[in-house]
């Protein structure tokens, strides 16, 4: 008897592919984000957001985080070697980073806005992959810790362009990057609590060296070049800095003792560790160190409010895709009703938070030279990471359930997404550091809270919720406080109020105002999709979505191109 095989179905109307665009040329809030701030910028962004588009990328962010990193705490011949072991993709991520100068762009260039240029950066490279933006956002953040002289190697080392993966003292290297092992089992986010200790052992031309014993709950990227750390001095918590080399090309004394195994950010390597008479140089003054440190928080929590607005940007992207090319109930999805203002609500969400991140990262820039946009950079870097990295929780799993069931699989870049999503807002101070940081900067600079109206206030006018909110937020403000329970709700008040006086400014007058009806106006519910239905709702989606085409950002959207072929 022949048995002959055959098809039982066609595969037809599932989702294009997602790839096929550029993050930075086709997208209309980043585009004038870079006009406004660094159009030097220009032709960086845009070979950046080529990646976040590419196939062959996408394929090793997947791979880098299908075969996460392992453990080598020994070499075959029974040695302590304390190594990780990556997939090759992961090396290749970093590489692609650091050329790009996803760590190094605000420290290179000669050209005005360097922060809001390289936020840019971080911004594009969130849409690639996430857990190489851990070391290079940590990268970012240590340069002004190495400004001692004796740390120049090291400046110009982890500012080179060059990703070099070999295990080598930074002498011999092309390339560096830089972690951070501060947390302990006993303190967690209360670096007061350090047990770890430093002895002092001698000066030396490349500084005052120190022995430290101890351990750290949790280390980022334990290979690291070089790393910050605190350790109890004779005159209180110190910070010290320790290559992971020593110059005779030996392992720095430390052990790591087992790999994290994290719901998310699996591509990158969280550890613990013991310091086993570590070696590391004094930084700052002795018994100083946590205000050392916190002086490097400013730009780590700067790179995670931009890093999870430009992960909140790859769930719409992808969101958008999936909708706009797959069909149900004779048409698109996204021409449903219904989806479309779930889209338009997620759209807003995302310019608003992109627009704020953005605004932190002038701020910066500009604390050096102006008084009031120190104010506002103090209050509004600890504002914009509590609120972006906690919105970017509910917004992935919005955009998750508009693939229906075929967003819920790891083939599907939201799986990653999903799983990567709710740790910005636990890295680098919780949500509730940040809003007790909030109200600590109102309560040491009274003319922080100012300036920060000031800021706000110059959207007054342009809408009657947008007053009253604004109203509201000042009755706040002015209110005495002698505890940190309403620490949440006056961020949350504060958050909107900034986020609408950005939008007053760079976005579409239909944006703005949908934003006040349904933030600002009690006109929402509690989920995405329950915007007051009205005809401006696809022009929102449509300014949201990222063309396909030339750099200009002129191609055809997804829902124009193939629609409905899988």
């Amino acid at each position: 008897m022949n048995i002959h095989t055959s098809a039982t179905h066609e595969v037809l109307n599932q989702a294009r592919p997602a790839t096929g665009w550029n993050a930075f040329s086709g997208d209309t809030v980043l585009q004038g984000v870079v006009a406004r701030l660094a159009p030097w910028a220009f032709d960086k962004a845009g070979a950046l957001g080529a990646l976040a588009g590419d196939a062959e990328t996408q394929e090793l962010a997947r791979l880098a985080n299908r075969y996460g990193p392992e453990l080598k705490s020994h070499d075959r011949f029974g040695n302590r070697a304390d190594w990780i072991e990556f997939h090759p993709a992961w090396h290749e991520l970093m590489s692609l980073a650091f050329a790009h100068e996803v760590p190094s762009l605000a420290w290179t260039t000669k050209e005005p806005n360097g922060h809001a240029a390289r936020a840019v950066m971080s911004y594009l490279w969130n849409q690639v992959e996430h857990g190489t933006g851990c070391p290079t956002g940590m990268t970012y953040a240590a340069y002004p810790g190495l400004a001692q002289p004796e740390f120049a190697l090291w400046r110009e080392k982890i500012t080179s362009g060059r990703y070099d993966k070999r295990p080598l003292p930074v002498a011999q290297k092309t390339g560096a990057s830089i972690g951070y092992a501060m947390t302990e089992k006993q303190g967690g986010s209360d670096l007061r609590q350090t047990q770890t200790t430093a002895r002092y052992l001698e000066d030396t031309p490349e500084g005052r060296v120190y022995l430290i014993t101890g351990h750290k709950w949790f280390f980022s990227v334990p290979q690291s070049d070089g790393f910050f750390t605190l350790a109890q001095t004779e005159s209180g918590v110190s910070c010290l800095f320790c290559p992971g080399f020593l110059p005779d090309g030996s392992r720095n004394r430390l052990q790591i003792q087992r790999l994290k195994d994290k719901a998310g950010n699996r591509s990158n390597a969280s550890s613990e560790v013991e310091f086993r008479e570590c070696l590391g140089w004094l930084v700052g003054e002795e018994g100083s160190g946590i205000k050392e440190i916190l002086s490097h928080a400013h730009l780590t929590r700067l790179d995670f409010a931009v890093g999870s607005a430009g992960l909140m940007r790859q769930a719409l992207t992808l969101a958008l895709n999936h909708t706009q090319s797959r069909r149900g109930f004779g048409s698109s999805l996204a021409e449903q009703p219904m989806m479309t203002n779930i889209l338009a609500d997620l759209a807003i969400d995302s310019e608003a938070s992109t627009l704020m991140a953005f605004r932190v990262a002038a701020a910066t820039d500009a604390m050096e030279s102006s008084e009031e946009e120190r104010h506002v950079a103090r209050v509004s870097t600890p504002l914009a990471k509590f609120w972006n990295c906690k919105r970017a929780a509910a917004f992935v799993v919005e955009a998750l359930e508009c693939h229906g069931g075929n967003g819920f699989i790891e083939e599907n870049p939201m799986a990653r997404l999903y799983r990567e999503a709710p740790l910005n807002a636990i890295w680098e101070g919780t949500s509730n550091m940040m809003c007790m940081d909030v109200l600590r900067s109102f309560n040491r600079e009274p003319r922080t809270k100012e300036a920060f109206m000031t800021e706000v206030g110059s959207a007054r006018g342009a809408n009657r919720a947008l007053d009253r909110w604004l109203d509201r937020l000042g009755t706040e403000v002015a209110k005495p406080r002698n505890d940190d329970g309403h620490g949440r709700r006056l961020a949350n008040l504060m958050a909107y109020a900034l986020q609408a006086s950005e939008l007053r400014k760079h976005a579409d007058e239909a944006v703005f105002e949908t934003f006040c009806r349904s933030r600002l106006d009690a006109d929402w519910g509690y989920v995405f999709g329950t915007l007051d239905p009205s005809p401006e709702l696809a022009g929102i989606v449509q300014r949201a979505t990222v063309a396909r085409g030339g750099d200009e950002g002129r191609g055809e959207p997804f829902s124009r191109v193939g629609e409905g072929q899988g």
